[in-house]
């Protein structure tokens, strides 16, 4: 396998290590709602970050929109504003799934949309039927179903096992959550492949191929911050038990901690597509659509890894732990076929 082609699964495989991890300050916040918690954490990822690092890679930030028109625009955000639907729904999954699980069942269904979709959308299907690499490339989905349906089913068992001990672990909601998730996150894909031009008129601009997604980021990730500012603000001023004036009105101390708990988690969450747009850079354009299969992918592997560092499995048999186990390999494996795609 080229040494380029090794270096973008490289990069993807730290974009996937920052998704699967980004939660994790979060979990940590303390005294706050869910939905502040959230709110701030998307303020650092989805706004301040993709537009400051933008305003600094062009030359000119106004002129650089301006000249891509008012459709384009609208088309890329209203692709992030459905992936920002997904998103809410994650951030849910994970409070009643946990990382290990919630990530597995999510990112698998968004694995499968996001890759499959855009070719068809585009009229390309054929090339996931006709050609070597796509063969391997659908090949690598089927594998990664099969390790999703593994890890959901250690989830499974690790609910029976833990009984009424949380709250939080609900397996029917966290399920529908995720897979209503997986679907609309997919809405991110369209976005990168609706946002083709803004990519190009970076290129042309000469912003470093390592670099030029990074306008697109500002549309996808702006709609999408959009509808979770409005469910999180509006469940804020409806639900009476929740106060974002209580919130805010927590010791200094307490704001200040949990304030760098979502800015972390935030700056996590960016890296994941900083990382990402360094791998699809590597990857060569005939294979573009293998990008989001193998972040994807990887997204999987290290959410159940970091799941069990951070003791969400404490106290739960053998084999659960097993079942969990086996998934992540198999997703390795769903991985490594997608590889094989990129060599032929």
């Amino acid at each position: 396998m080229p040494v380029v082609i090794l270096a973008g699964i490289g990069w993807h495989f730290v974009g996937a290590a920052f998704a699967a991890s980004f939660y994790a300050p979060i979990e940590k916040v303390r005294k706050w709602s869910w939905e502040t918690t959230w709110a701030l954490m998307g303020f650092f990822s989805w706004i301040l970050l993709p537009l400051s690092l933008s305003y600094f890679l062009l030359p000119n930030f106004h002129a650089f929109y301006a000249s891509l028109g008012w459709k384009l625009l609208w088309k890329v955000a209203l692709f992030g504003a459905m992936w920002g639907v997904g998103n809410v729904s994650y951030g849910l999954t994970m409070r009643h799934l946990g990382i290990s699980l919630g990530v597995g069942v999510a990112i698998g269904v968004t694995l499968v949309f996001g890759t499959i979709m855009p070719k068809i959308v585009q009229g390309k299907y054929a090339d996931l039927f006709s050609t070597r690499s796509g063969h391997w490339n659908m090949a690598g989905i089927l594998v990664a179903l099969i390790g999703v349906a593994v890890i959901s089913y250690a989830g499974h068992q690790k609910e029976m096992q833990m009984g009424a001990e949380t709250k939080e672990f609900k397996v029917a909601l966290g399920l529908a959550l995720a897979v209503m998730c997986g679907i609309f996150s997919s809405g991110f894909n369209f976005g990168l492949y609706a946002a083709d031009p803004i990519l190009k008129a970076a290129l042309k601009l000469g912003v470093s191929p390592l670099f030029a997604r990074q306008p697109c980021f500002v549309l996808i990730m702006g709609g999408g911050a959009i509808v979770n500012m409005c469910y999180c603000f509006s469940r804020l001023a409806f639900k009476k038990s929740l106060s974002l004036r209580a919130d805010l009105g927590q010791p200094g101390t307490v704001i200040a901690k949990n304030t760098a708990l979502a800015a972390a988690g935030g700056i996590m969450w960016f890296l994941q597509f900083f990382f990402y747009s360094w791998g699809e850079a590597h990857i060569p354009q005939r294979l573009d659509y293998v990008n989001w299969m193998l972040h994807m992918s990887l997204y999987v592997l290290c959410g159940g890894i970091v799941g069990l560092a951070l003791g969400e499995w404490a106290g739960v048999g053998k084999r659960p732990i097993r079942l969990l186990w086996a998934g992540i390999l198999v997703i390795i494996a769903a991985a490594n076929l997608v590889g094989l795609g990129m060599a032929s």
